[in-house]
């Protein structure tokens, strides 16, 4: 049974996913908030760009990857789908939302992320400009992609203003690896723009 994360909350991956986790998967969802007559179904929909016409906004997920000097070591976005170490892989840029399930998606092999890497920050950003007010039902998950079991899921329900959010660390401590969910918002239409809000989070 996955652990629904409260803001702030921090978990051992391990113990909540019954052993050692080597590969993981965040999956970032999100729906462009509307009336109840339009809500759309299909399970696999998002994950596969199905889903109906209409509204879309063009979130983007990033991950940021920390040294212990809170210096980022490299970047995982739309613009570099891979690691320079190739242990975290990004499956690429989903810009409508439609659907049900993951939007997008990236694949972190924890066994290969390098020992000088000691924090993995997640965001999302709104590229177009759109504010979090036009997006409902976010979320961010972590999957043990071994047997595709949900581990921990996070649900971003704060609407308003804003066209960013920081959402989670993956950080480890005592040699084993947490996440710990932040839920801060920002603004900017990239990581770049949040890397002063980012970096005290590392």
């Amino acid at each position: 049974m996955a652990v629904s994360l409260q803001k702030g909350q921090k978990i051992s991956l391990s113990k909540e996913a019954g052993g050692e986790l080597t590969q993981v998967k965040l999956g970032l969802g999100w729906d462009v908030a509307q009336g109840p007559q339009e809500k759309k179904g299909g399970f696999l929909g998002k994950l596969f760009g199905g889903g109906t016409g209409g509204d879309s906004i063009d979130l983007d997920a990033s991950c940021i990857m920390f040294d212990s000097n809170k210096q980022a070591v490299d970047a995982i976005w739309f613009n570099q789908l891979k690691s320079k170490d190739g242990s975290i892989v990004h499956t690429g840029d989903n810009r409508t939302g439609d659907g049900d399930g993951d939007d997008e998606v990236i694949n972190v092999d924890l066994s290969k992320v390098p020992a000088n890497v000691v924090s993995l920050v997640f965001t999302v950003n709104s590229f177009t400009g759109q504010t979090f007010e036009t997006v409902e039902n976010a979320f961010c998950r972590i999957v043990n992609a071994n047997n595709n079991q949900e581990v921990a899921r996070y649900n971003l329900s704060a609407q308003g203003g804003h066209t960013a959010m920081i959402m989670a660390k993956v950080y480890r401590h005592n040699n084993e690896w947490k996440m710990h969910a932040i839920g801060e918002i920002a603004s900017g239409r990239t990581f770049h723009d949040l890397m002063p809000a980012i970096t005290p989070h590392a």
